[in-house]
C-alpha cells in the first residue's frame, strides 16, 4: 500500500506576472517531468498547485478578541512557499527519489501525510 507524502516548495519570492508564456512552459517542464516520473512509477500525484505572490496573501492569528489578520507579504521571511504537491510513494526510499526531480530554486521540505483512518483504527 502506497503512503502519501506532501511536499512544500520553498523559495526566494518570485513574480509570476513578469513572465511570458514561453518563459512560464519553460518552468513547467520540471513540473512536468515530476509528475511523470511518478506515474511512471506507479504512483500518483494526488494535488498540487503553484501559489499566487507572497504580497496577496494574508495571516491570521487567534486573539483575545477575535481573529487578527495581516496582510503580506511578510518581511521576516526571504524564502517563500511558491507551492506544494501531494503524492504517493510505496516507500520512503521512492519518496526521496520521486521528490528530489521537483525543480526549485530553493528547497524542498517533505513531509509523510498521517494517515487519519488508520492513526483511528490504531487508537480504537
Amino acid at each position: 500500500m502506497s503512503d502519501e507524502y506532501m511536499i512544500i516548495i520553498r523559495e526566494p519570492e518570485w513574480d509570476y506576472t513578469g513572465s511570458s508564456p514561453a518563459q512560464i512552459e519553460a518552468d513547467l517542464a520540471g513540473h512536468k517531468a515530476f509528475q511523470a516520473a511518478v506515474a511512471a512509477a506507479g504512483q500518483r500525484v494526488t494535488a498540487g498547485v503553484p501559489l499566487r505572490a507572497q504580497s496577496e496573501a494574508f495571516r491570521i492569528q487567534p486573539g483575545s478578541d477575535g481573529p487578527v489578520f495581516t496582510d503580506g507579504p511578510f518581511g521576516e521571511t526571504r524564502e517563500v512557499v511558491t507551492g506544494f504537491y501531494v503524492f504517493t510513494a510505496d516507500s520512503v526510499e521512492q519518496a526521496r527519489e520521486l521528490a528530489a526531480l521537483v525543480p526549485t530554486g530553493g528547497w524542498l521540505d517533505v513531509h509523510p501525510v498521517l494517515d487519519m483512518a488508520a492513526a483511528r483504527e490504531a487508537n480504537a
